[in-house]
């Protein structure tokens, strides 16, 4: 039985990157854990050997600010650097790059999240909090004739297509 050779062994070893880190945090952060999810290439499927794990961490309360959350996701990093290091030794560099949002802030949005409409994989969405938040997110770029515009291996939103100059919109 094949595993689609050295694209299935990445495939694998970022699903199984990402099952140990959705234990991991579930430990740390445990009940105040809202929802956990990965984006960028390893969330659209898509990674390469040199792939960061881009992952959301939205909880119900985090400390303020970014080096106090960081620090806080430190015992996440503490238990998997062998797992890291297990994906190095098959040639996978790889490493946790997180961001961090209360569910208060998600509600306030943010471009990031953009990225995530049509890319995200969803670990963990106790409540469906964020499948929510994409959902409504989504609807408002409909409403408002947003388009995604791939160019080459990259891409952008075109917000407002129709914007006349001097308009102001909110998403």
């Amino acid at each position: 039985m094949s595993d689609g050779g050295s694209g299935g062994i990445l495939r694998k070893t970022f699903e199984w990157l990402c099952d140990r880190l959705k234990n991991e945090c579930i430990q740390v952060y445990g009940p105040n854990l809202t929802s956990l999810v990965v984006f960028g290439s390893v969330g659209r499927g898509t990674p390469t050997y040199g792939s960061d794990i881009d992952v959301l961490i939205i909880a119900r309360q985090l400390p303020p600010g970014r080096m106090a959350r960081v620090s806080q996701f430190e015992e996440v990093e503490k238990r998997m650097a062998a797992d890291i290091a297990s994906a190095e030794r098959i040639g996978i560099y790889t490493r946790l790059s997180p961001l961090f949002r209360t569910e208060s802030e998600v509600g306030s949005g943010g471009l990031i999240f953009l990225d995530m409409v049509e890319d995200a994989k969803i670990l963990l969405d106790r409540g469906g909090f964020f499948q929510k938040y994409l959902e409504s997110l989504r609807e408002k770029l409909q409403a408002m004739g947003a388009v995604r515009v791939r160019r080459g291996s990259t891409w952008h939103w075109v917000l407002k297509p129709d914007l006349k100059p001097g308009e102001v919109f909110e998403i």
